[in-house]
């Protein structure tokens, strides 16, 4: 199993930023307001050849001024728990506060490597501040900066040297195995992180009816009842016109990022709202990354007339039309219904993305259907088509060689596009297709 190092301390120490600086790429929002992570963050972290996973975590308090700091402070013992090594950032700008005396004492009580790390040297001026801090009891001490990279090269050397003894073969980063990356999206407060608790069985992330509660994009390796994967809970999607502060704002750009590199998409729609507009735009955003697409109509268990489902349906099928052959699924995180069912489609559709059609059996079966059913003639014109091929990109994109290419009809590459479906089941992946002069 992975390593896993905890970043922890009180709020606006640099955790996000430290975590950005190991991991090589900012993925934690940072911002000088705190309480701004809520959620444990993960990322992978390579040093010297050796993987490790790190943990960000919100910032530690004692004062529950709102609904979230508890939250937070739970998700902070939850990292506590699952951690190998654990980094105590502090900020040596201030003399120590209280907060920190009782951080420092809940690590103690722990039988874990602990690492004091002291931030923001660039910053100070008074060095003596540094060695105040040596009063907290750790015996092993950095001094760092991460936001220029002082000192991070050493403290890594010290991580992975504990973990180089303890290296191992089974980390699903250094396999070959292709694991799908499965990202849960959605309007805010469609039940995202809910859904991830609740096929985890614990409190991962976390869940309040207040919108935009999830803010960075947060992934957890799940393997359960066959099923191996990277799922990713993102923030809630608005549009632009209703997003208030720059914080939603990255939060919906990092959201839009998780599509991007994911390979397939859950959204998530209110079973009771039902599709709205957003729904529509998340989907086409969704289908113009070319990623695989599953749709789950959540809360269904709020819905009373079973009947509804067929409407509901049907309905969905109209608004996302042409691209309409997608699953459909009514979930409910609260009575644990068809999770499990959607994670297993979703897995299909990724590896059915990595498809790759013989050239020959394509031709084989695609071009009686074309003659069968040829193009209709364009001023007087016979439209033919000679030839198919499937081209090496990641995403299913073909190509038809035509004498002809630019007067194909839409209709006539909507009928294409039906046939390729039904014959290769290209249920839930959007599909490319493209004529050329033969």
């Amino acid at each position: 199993m992975t390593k896993l190092v905890s970043i922890v301390g009180r709020t606006n120490v640099g955790k996000s930023t430290l975590f950005n600086r190991l991991i090589g790429y900012k993925k934690s929002i940072v911002n000088y307001k705190s309480g701004v992570t809520r959620d444990r963050n993960y990322g992978f972290c390579n040093w010297n050849g050796i993987d490790f996973c790190l943990i960000d975590t919100g910032g530690y308090t004692n004062k529950f001024n709102n609904i979230f700091d508890k939250k937070i402070c739970e998700q902070f013992f939850f990292a506590l728990e699952e951690s190998d090594l654990i980094l105590f950032l502090v900020d040596p700008s201030n003399k120590i506060l209280e907060i920190d005396y009782e951080i420092s004492k809940i690590l103690h009580k722990l039988k874990k490597t602990i690492y004091l790390v002291i931030n923001k040297i660039d910053l100070l001026k008074k060095k003596e501040n540094i060695s105040e801090f040596f009063k907290l009891g750790f015996s092993k001490k950095y001094c760092i900066s991460s936001i220029n990279g002082a000192g991070t090269g050493e403290l890594l050397d010290s991580i992975v040297e504990i973990f180089k003894i303890k290296n191992t073969e089974t980390d699903f980063k250094k396999t070959n195995q292709f694991i799908p990356k499965l990202a849960i999206v959605g309007r805010p407060n469609v039940g995202k992180s809910t859904l991830i608790n609740t096929l985890l069985n614990k409190n991962q992330n976390i869940v309040s009816n207040i919108s935009g509660t999830t803010r960075d994009s947060l992934e957890v390796f799940y393997k359960k009842f066959g099923i191996e994967c990277i799922l990713v809970d993102t923030a809630g999607i608005r549009k632009k016109n209703k997003i208030k502060e720059n914080i939603e704002f990255y939060s919906v750009m990092r959201a839009i990022k998780s599509i991007k590199n994911s390979d397939v998409c859950l959204l998530l729609i209110d079973s009771i709202s039902g599709m709205e507009s957003q729904d529509l735009n998340i989907f086409k955003i969704i289908e113009n990354n070319n990623k695989g697409i599953i749709l789950l109509i959540n809360k269904c268990d709020l819905i009373k007339n079973k009947f509804l489902e067929k409407i509901f349906k049907k309905k969905i099928k109209k608004i996302i039309a042409p691209f309409k052959d997608v699953p459909i699924f009514f979930t409910s995180s609260y009575k644990k219904k068809n999770l499990i069912k959607s994670l297993k489609t979703a897995i299909k559709i990724a590896f059915k993305l990595k498809l790759k059609i013989k050239t020959s059996l394509l031709n084989k079966i695609m071009l009686p259907i074309i003659n069968k059913s040829p193009h209709p003639l364009i001023n007087g014109k016979p439209i033919t088509i000679k030839y198919c091929s499937q081209l090496p990109t990641y995403n299913p994109q073909f190509i038809f060689f035509s004498n002809y290419p630019n007067l194909i009809k839409k209709s006539y590459k909507r009928f294409i596009e039906k046939k390729l479906r039904e014959k290769f089941n290209f249920t839930g992946i959007p599909i490319k297709i493209l004529f050329r002069l033969k």
